[in-house]
Parts: C-alpha cells; structure tokens; sequence
C-alpha cells in the first residue's frame, strides 16, 4: 500500500507562480494536451516555459496558446515549433462550462502548471481566473506577509 502512493505522485514540469499572484483562481480544471513526440521528448527534459500561456475557447474546443516548449535536439526534420498553439482534451460539459464563463462573467483560462500524471501523461491545470487590481494584490502581500510573521512568532514561543 505505501509503495503504491509513491508511485503515484506526479512529475510537475512547469510552474506558473505568476499566475495566482495576478488573477483570483476560481476553479481548477485538469485536461489533457494533443503532443508530437519531440515535444514530449523535450518535456521530459524539462525545457518548457508556461508563463506568458492562456488557453482560449474556439468553436467549441479549447486550445493553449503561447505555451514554450523547447525544440528537441535529436528529432531532425520532424521537430516541432516551439511556440505552436496546441489543442487541450477536455469533456464537452466541461468545455461548456468554461465557454459561459469566459462569455458572460469575463474570466479567463489561465495555464497553472504542466505535469505527467501516474500513468505519464501530460497533463495541465487551468485556472478559471479572474484578474487582480493593484490593491487586492497588495492586501494579499500584506496576508502572507502576516501570516509568516505568525508562524514565526509561534515557532519562537514552543
């Protein structure tokens, strides 16, 4: 039993620490990528930047758009562009869910970190996010910043 939980831990390849700092995540969604196998490959390396990636809803599919995963060395000709917009697996009420959400409340589909899962896949979370003003992300620096200093301050007295 204990072996199989370390088995079943996942191997996270990105991280997008911006992404709760700028937008309020309201929901998380786990989808599934449409990859070539030199950008798996070059996943595995760990040559992947999701910082400046967002997905986006068109006509009734979701795409990540702007994701960086590095060109893989020893493909030749059959390597991919680094840059390409690529198509996310999701379930159609999912999708649903995600294209009113965008419409109507004015959210967005913000890319929070690339994985494989157990059975090594490649995976990404989204986050149905809605945007931060200046002054909740100050309120949310002074949170954790009080926060730590409690931490701090109950350590010091045990």
């Amino acid at each position: 039993m204990a072996d199989d939980k370390k088995n079943s831990a996942y191997k996270v390849i990105a991280l997008n620490r911006k992404a709760r700092y700028n937008y309020q995540i309201e929901e998380e969604f786990e989808a599934g990528i449409v990859l070539l196998g030199s950008e798996v490959k070059s996943m595995r390396s760990g040559e992947t930047n999701i910082t400046d990636s967002y997905a986006e809803v068109k006509d009734g599919e979701v795409f990540l758009i702007n994701t960086y995963i590095k060109e893989y060395a020893q493909s030749n000709r059959f390597n991919h562009e680094s840059r390409r917009v690529r198509k996310l697996l999701l379930h159609r009420k999912q999708i649903n869910k995600l294209m009113a959400a965008i419409q109507r409340k004015g959210m967005t589909l913000v890319t929070l970190k690339l994985f494989f899962n157990d059975q090594n896949r490649a995976k990404v979370m989204l986050g149905l996010a809605r945007g931060k003003k200046l002054h909740d992300k100050r309120a949310s620096d002074k949170e954790k910043d009080w926060n730590r200093q409690k931490a701090r301050l109950l350590k010091s007295n045990e």
